[in-house]
């Protein structure tokens, strides 16, 4: 079978066109992973394209794994000759780590993640004497993102400043730039623009990726910024064999700079450019796949395209409302366990509009027992012992990153105080040096007292060493060097925790990855980009049954059973677009990517009521409006239930609740938070009507049921009461929080 015949009659087009600017339009489910592999072998195998030749750009590891998989499977490459399948930024890495020093930028140049930008900007407002409660650093590292997105350097950013605290941030950037040079570092956006400026400013070198690379492919293109489409549009100045894959209504990540406009108006770059519509979708039922079109259909600025599946009609469009936010989470978790007694290995996602909602159904879940994974927890890489030995390395390559220098000096515990680390920053600073260099110079000159030299010695000893050690030594090698020198497994296994023995695991399995990183013959900086350029999207555990996640993680995975849960004005739509028209349609174009994950089943859910920040009153809410834009249809209400009195109620019973209570809700509703409802949950008696009126001792503290006022967690309800005297402890159930377990002698209750 050839190639080709694999193919529908327009991916087959997609697939042939080759030559000159194309724009494919891949509806979501259209087999668009398909298409750009089938068009990389396409190009290498009958179009005799060398496999060098063909760059192919998409925006996660996982993504570009999978591509480079799939190609490998398709056909056989002669030696090593491969197709260059990577993200954007590792393909920037690869570019700045070549002929970066063309732009002086040193070849040894560290990479900082989210935390370490954080670290710079916490310590350049210190060195500005701001109080981090007038500027929040996570802000204020928002706000330079956000402006180097737009390409707006400090100097611009202070112009265009509207008021005071604008300028302040202006001033915070300008620093923060400084530190990065001084630091031979640069952050994720700065990989993008500094590649950006290579190309821009060295023909030389803009002309050799021109002619490196005459065939060019870009997946999702609907979500790249500014400085990505000022990139694809330098490496294509010479030839116009470009390809750009994606969807103007799974366009969601404006936030994070996207510019839609780079879809939308592709023919306005590109006036020769063909466009290719993929409008078969193989994922999704026909009421799945109408409903969500019917949502987005309201949006006006998209390119349109008409859906359409040759799959069976399959059920309805399931919708639940519930009367309170606990009641809609047990709903969810009451159908999974009724689900999982039919097909026990079927796969279901969780889907929600921010991580604050997956709180009440991973208790539901757990009332259930049923084990989840949530997607968006801290990754591997982001832990911080896994984080203080990469420190450890991204300073051996590179003294000048006070940033990691700062993170392992004193990690494991190496007597160096905060004291003696703020006099050197101090120092530093005063001199315009890097902390590496002042750290020397104190030393060489007893410039501090001698138990604080006495403690840095050792440290600096050990880092040129580390430092000494031959380039091509791989990670694993300079990692166990790292272990025996510090002993910093040594230290975690005397502290003989729970939680020591949790970060012994990690690091045993960063050993691991610096091994098999060995064996693919990959040096110590390739190591570490790869750790570096791990993103959140690629956290996804495909052997996990049931998945919690934002509905921006879920793009681009599929379920056969899907709940999206939340629809209600305020929290989809997000109540910061409600005043705002485009972003209300990125709203809905979020909701239609949640609602075309689902396969087979696909259920939306709703809170009559809900509390917002802790309240103690919960409010009412509105229906999402993009309910109202599903026919009704192709949804089946979930909420009436037959021969009871009206009442739409789900409630949890303790007693094997996925086997007990599968075939519906209780008839009677009681409140969220009462007694009797957890009672229940922790199997008590349940209480009386009437007082009991019989005489005992005085209690002293909180006796269950009491209702009580924490400063942090807000108001709760007692229920429980275990041990006796300063060991007495307690369980509260507080509004909007959950379940907590305090000691009473120091709880710092208040009764109310």
């Amino acid at each position: 079978m050839s190639l080709l015949d694999q193919l529908n009659p327009q991916q087959r087009e997609a697939v042939e066109t080759t030559d000159g600017p194309l724009l494919i339009l891949a509806g979501a489910g259209s087999g668009k992973t398909r298409v750009i592999t089938y068009r990389v072998a396409y190009l290498a195998e009958y179009r005799g394209v060398p496999a060098e030749n063909i760059l192919a750009v998409t925006f996660t590891n996982k993504a570009a794994e999978e591509m480079r998989s799939r190609v490998q499977g398709l056909i056989r490459l002669p030696g090593l000759a491969r197709p260059w399948v990577s993200t954007f930024h590792s393909f920037c890495v690869r570019v700045l780590r070549r002929d970066g020093p063309r732009i002086g930028l040193p070849r040894d140049f560290s990479i900082y993640d989210e935390d370490d930008q954080l670290r710079v900007v916490k310590s350049c407002l210190r060195q500005l004497g701001l109080v981090e409660k007038e500027l929040q650093a996570r802000a204020v590292l928002s706000r330079i993102s956000h402006a180097k997105n737009h390409g707006r350097s400090p100097e611009t950013f202070y112009l265009h400043a509207s008021d005071p605290m604008m300028e302040r941030v202006a001033v915070v950037y300008e620093e923060y730039a400084k530190a990065l040079r001084q630091a031979h570092a640069v952050d994720f956006d700065d990989l993008l623009l500094e590649a950006v400026r290579l190309l821009r400013e060295d023909a030389e070198v803009a002309l050799q990726y021109n002619q490196r690379y005459p065939y060019i492919l870009v997946d999702e293109y609907q979500d790249t910024n500014r400085t990505q489409y000022e990139l694809v549009r330098l490496l294509t100045q010479t030839q116009q064999n470009l390809c750009a894959v994606g969807d103007e209504d799974q366009s969601i990540y404006s936030w994070r700079g996207a510019d839609l406009r780079n879809i939308v108006e592709f023919e306005k770059d590109y006036p020769q450019a063909r466009i290719i519509r993929l409008e078969q979708n193989y994922r999704s039922t026909p009421s799945i796949l109408d409903a969500a079109s019917a949502v987005v259909a309201n949006n006006r600025y998209r390119k349109g395209k008409t859906l359409w599946t040759a799959r069976q009609s399959g059920q309805k469009v399931g919708y639940y409302e519930g009367p309170d936010g606990e009641n809609e989470s047990l709903f969810v978790a009451d159908w999974i366990a009724r689900r999982r007694r039919q097909d026990p290995d079927e796969k279901i996602a969780i889907l929600y509009r921010t991580n604050a909602q997956s709180r009440l159904y991973e208790e539901a879940l757990r009332r259930y027992g049923l084990k989840y994974h949530v997607v968006g927890g801290v990754s591997f890489y982001e832990r911080a012992e896994v984080k203080d030995l990469l420190a450890y390395l991204k300073a051996a390559r590179n003294l000048q990153d006070s940033v990691s220098l700062l993170r392992c000096i004193n990690s494991p515990p190496r007597g160096i105080g905060t004291t003696t680390v703020r006099k050197l920053e101090e120092m530093a600073l005063e001199a315009n040096r890097s902390f590496w260099d002042i750290m020397g110079q104190a030393i060489e000159q007893k410039l501090l007292p001698p138990r604080s030299l006495q403690a840095l010695q050792p440290f600096r000893e050990l880092m040129e060493e580390l430092r000494a050690m031959p380039a091509e030594s791989g990670a694993s090698e300079i990692l166990k060097t790292v272990m025996e020198r510090t002993r910093y497994l040594e230290s975690l296994e005397e502290e003989g925790t729970p939680e020591a023995f949790g970060r012994i695991e990690n690091i045993q399995e960063l050993l691991n990855a610096a091994a098999d990183s060995h064996e693919r013959g990959e040096t110590l900086i390739q190591f570490l980009d790869h750790a570096a350029l791990v993103s959140d999207a690629d956290s996804y555990d495909e052997n996990a049954l049931i998945s919690l996640m934002t509905l921006h993680s879920a793009k681009g995975l599929e379920f056969p059973v899907v709940f999206l849960v939340g629809m209600e004005e305020g929290l989809l739509p997000h109540s910061r677009s409600l005043m705002n028209a485009e972003a209300l349609e990125e709203e809905r174009r979020l909701c239609y990517v949640g609602m075309t994950r689902a396969q087979d089943a696909l259920i939306l859910t709703r809170a009559v009521s809900r509390r917002h920040y802790a309240s103690a009153m919960a409010e009412t809410s509105r229906a999402s409006r993009f309910l109202s834009e599903i026919p009704a249809s192709l949804l089946q209400d979930l909420s009436k239930r037959p021969a009871d009195r009206g009442e739409r109620h789900y409630e949890y019973e303790p007693s094997e609740p996925a086997l007990s209570k599968v075939e519906g809700p209780e008839e009677t509703a009681e409140q969220e938070d009462s007694v009797e409802n957890v009672r229940r949950f922790f199997g008590l008696p349940a209480g009386r009507s009437e007082p009991v009126k019989t005489k005992r001792k005085p209690q002293t503290g909180f006796p269950a049921g009491s209702r009580v006022r924490h400063p942090k967690f807000g108001y709760g309800t007692v229920l429980r009461r275990e041990g006796a005297g300063d060991d007495t402890k307690l369980t509260v159930n507080f509004h909007g929080v959950g379940l907590k377990k305090l000691v009473e002698k120091y709880a710092d209750l208040e009764r109310v």
